[in-house]
């Protein structure tokens, strides 16, 4: 038998990362006194900056990062399917962990770029999505049934059987695009950029298209 989520639990699983969350606030506090007025906020495909935001924007990554871990921690509690996270729970906690991570490379990336040091924010990206793509891949097979973690379509919402199928592809296809975009991330230029970007949209539309094609077919 599964046990039931339970939040404290849970907290106590992902000291490490509220850890990181901490730090981040910290180091942010510590570093706004030394950012410029204007800091970068976008870089196009190029890696050039092509948009920039007051400093105390600094803050929204941060807020971002930690309003989504808490959100993320709580959500199962409202689910109407929520007996069925504690059949996923170390998934699930593997899917926080990586949007934790990323999302701090992330802001790191850009705080210190902001900080003036000389970042190669396409070798970042590049490396970024790839490993993502791996470490979402890695928990989907194993998300059961629910309404807020996963693929969520018509499809796999209105049937169990579409969902499980539809995620054990997609887990499969996200591995073999992250493992692509990360040997592709060894090399420069801007196709590479574009080849991540490619792997990412297909790795997001197939399952979708699966997941309608599965439930037609089980209509038949």
């Amino acid at each position: 038998m599964y046990e039931n989520y339970d939040v404290k639990y849970e907290i106590k699983k992902d000291w490490w990362l509220i850890a990181i969350i901490i730090l981040i606030w910290i180091f942010t506090f510590t570093v706004f006194g030394r950012l410029p007025d204007k800091i970068p906020m976008h870089w196009n495909i190029s890696g050039q900056v092509d948009s920039f935001g007051p400093k105390h924007d600094i803050f929204i990554l941060p807020s971002i990062i930690t309003g989504i871990y808490f959100a993320m921690l709580y959500i199962p509690l409202i689910d109407p399917k929520r007996a069925n996270y504690g059949k996923f729970a170390g998934a699930y906690r593997v899917i926080r962990a990586v949007l934790v991570i990323i999302l701090s490379e992330v802001y790191f990336v850009s705080t210190y770029s902001a900080l003036g040091y000389k970042i190669d924010i396409n070798r970042m990206g590049n490396l970024i999505i790839p490993f993502m793509l791996i470490g979402f891949g890695s928990a989907m097979g194993k998300l059961r049934h629910n309404y807020f973690v996963g693929i969520r379509t018509p499809w796999t919402l209105a049937d169990e059987e579409v969902w499980n199928k539809t995620h054990q592809l997609g887990g499969k296809l996200w591995l073999i695009a992250g493992i692509i975009g990360l040997f592709a991330s060894f090399f420069t230029g801007t196709w590479v950029a574009v080849l991540i970007f490619v792997l990412l949209i297909t790795a997001v539309i197939v399952p979708v298209v699966y997941s309608y094609i599965v439930f037609k077919n089980k209509e038949k």
